[in-house]
């Protein structure tokens, strides 16, 4: 069975954004295709950007890169959850996932975005991010609003019209992260 993560978007204090995730998760896990995991990027308390050389070259220098790569390597795909920040993904995502290159590559994702255009300038900000990380990322995406799907804007109650938008994006995660986990097999038997 492949392994998926559901990756949080935001570290603030009072966020919303893990109300979100473990509903994803709740509801992923519901399913039975695959081996769903919660990763909360608040637990890896990853500092604005300091590694000295690029992802790229996998020469971590602090133990919190380390331990993030560590984490990140053990899923085949990733749901990754983000509100939408000033028209972007939020700057937490951005910071997590710019640490790391190797362990995101050849591998799937899906996208929840919520916010008051449901998120949808910040999923596409992240489309693009993972497109540079060569994560092969399902087209459906999980869109919540902040006005309608979120009591006092605090309290995630997706309507149900909503909550049906995740279920497409895991029906095409699932097999994409297994053919892509094919992929990562046939790449490492020609090298």
């Amino acid at each position: 069975m492949v392994k998926i993560a559901v990756i949080t978007g935001s570290t603030r204090p009072g966020r919303v954004n893990r109300q979100v995730a473990e509903w994803v998760l709740a509801q992923a896990q519901e399913r039975g295709d695959a081996d769903y995991e919660l990763v909360d990027i608040a637990d890896y308390a990853l500092p604005v950007l300091d590694e000295p050389y690029p992802a790229g070259m996998q020469n971590y220098q602090h133990e919190h890169t380390k331990t993030w790569s560590a984490k990140i390597s053990e899923f085949d795909g990733f749901v990754f959850v983000t509100g939408e920040y000033n028209h972007s993904v939020t700057p937490a995502l951005a910071n997590a996932i710019s640490y790391l290159s190797a362990e995101f590559a050849n591998k799937a994702a899906g996208i929840v975005g919520y916010g008051s255009a449901f998120g949808a300038r910040a999923v596409e900000h992240l489309r693009g991010m993972l497109s540079e990380l060569q994560v092969a990322h399902v087209q459906k995406t999980g869109m919540f609003s902040l006005f309608t799907d979120f009591e006092n804007y605090s309290t995630f109650t997706p309507t149900a019209q909503q909550a049906a938008s995740l279920a497409p994006v895991l029906d095409q995660l699932v097999p994409w992260t297994h053919a892509m986990k094919s992929v990562r097999e046939s790449a490492m038997a020609t090298a």
